[in-house]
């Protein structure tokens, strides 16, 4: 098995991201950020999608409520096997809910490091961001994810450990992790 490799999403993933999307799918998660679709316009192309995460990497044209972020996915041997956000900042609702990293492993390569290496591979992201320690949250009944970031160094928030439900938002574990 080859190293894992985090990277932009390029116009040549097209096809794997929307498959890895579709797969991710069934467990209530979404690879894919949404796509645009202006009011009676045509939804955005691939192409202007991956310019607008290139744009949100830099900060510029920001949706309202977005900060400036980083999409990766995670490619091994050429393979896409799973994405990383990594937020540069925290807004009000990512303090509570999202957190500065989230990520994502396809199910045909879970249970092979690739979550933790993910993981460590957006922690060093932060650290060249400033980020002296990191935000991390989980779903409470994701016991996996949990694990991965106990494995990275993650502690559970003192403050505000379990993030409850809402409507729109489930239950969350809250951990902090040191980026160096």
């Amino acid at each position: 098995m080859g190293e894992l490799r985090l990277r932009p999403l390029t116009v040549d993933d097209e096809a794997a991201a929307r498959a890895a999307h579709e797969e991710l799918a069934a467990d209530d998660f979404a690879f894919l950020l949404a796509q645009r679709r202006e009011e009676g316009a045509a939804p955005e192309t691939w192409a202007e999608y991956v310019a607008r995460l290139e744009d949100q990497r830099h900060g510029r044209r920001l949706d309202p409520g977005f900060v400036p972020a980083s999409f990766l996915v995670a490619e091994v041997d050429g393979v896409i096997v799973g994405r990383a956000s990594v937020r540069h900042e925290l807004n009000e609702f990512l303090a509570v809910w999202g957190g500065h990293i989230g990520y994502g492993v396809r199910p045909a390569y879970r249970r092979r490091g690739h979550a933790t290496a993910i993981l460590r591979g957006c922690l060093a992201l932060c650290a060249d961001l400033g980020i002296e320690r990191a935000l991390v949250t989980c779903d409470l009944d994701n016991t996996a994810s949990a694990a991965t970031i106990e494995r990275c160094g993650g502690v559970l928030d003192p403050d505000l450990p379990i993030a409850e439900a809402t409507e729109a938002v489930s239950a969350k574990r809250r951990y902090w992790v040191p980026t160096a």
